[in-house]
């Protein structure tokens, strides 16, 4: 058995917003507690990071589209998922169910089949101010996600400050809460 078919997998969705640039701080964390890591960018997250470098780090394709018949490719089966950073655009449109591009189409199957989902928004305060995005991280918390946002979780920005705001991004906060839902849900089982 190899090292990484013992650890169990937590795929990392990506969606375009400044923090993604820096995903290997996501990955060195979880590969740090033992997780094996793929990374799935959204399509427009893609120009955000370095792919090569990503796939070298984990061992996997980065995959931001849907397999071609026969495309080898295919990741292993996740144990959790983490959304990080998750974007106005994304909250909204997995909410609402739609699911026009690979990561969505993990989202919407997987969380229903009960994979520990968690989301770190990173969203300024304009946009945070828009009522859809309220009732849709209702909605996502419905579904059983844990959404971190709020008091002590991610708290929006004030617009055009988010560059100053990258280094600080918690991305250990969701890890954390992956590692809970995921502790939770083998014992569930």
């Amino acid at each position: 058995m190899s090292d990484t078919a013992s650890r169990p997998v937590l795929y990392v969705i990506v969606c375009a917003a400044g923090p993604a640039s820096h995903v290997e701080r996501l990955v060195a964390q979880a590969q740090e507690r033992g997780w094996d890591v793929c990374v799935i960018p959204s399509p427009n997250a893609v120009d955000f990071m370095d792919a090569a470098e990503l796939e070298n780090l984990t061992g996997h394709p980065v995959r931001s589209r849907h397999r071609k018949p026969g495309e080898a490719g295919s990741l292993p089966k996740a144990q959790a998922i983490i959304v990080a950073p998750a974007t106005y655009n994304t909250l909204n449109k997995w909410a609402l169910g739609i699911a026009d591009n690979y990561p969505l189409g993990l989202l919407a199957e997987l969380v229903p089949l009960g994979v520990p989902t968690v989301v770190l928004p990173f969203i300024n305060s304009a946009l945070a101010a828009n009522p859809p995005l309220s009732r849709s991280i209702s909605d996502l918390r419905a579904m059983g996600v844990r959404v971190l946002y709020g008091p002590g979780e991610f708290e929006p920005h004030p617009p055009g400050t988010g560059g100053s705001r990258l280094d600080s991004y918690p991305w250990n906060l969701a890890l954390d809460a992956a590692e809970q839902a995921h502790r939770n849900a083998s014992s569930m089982r």
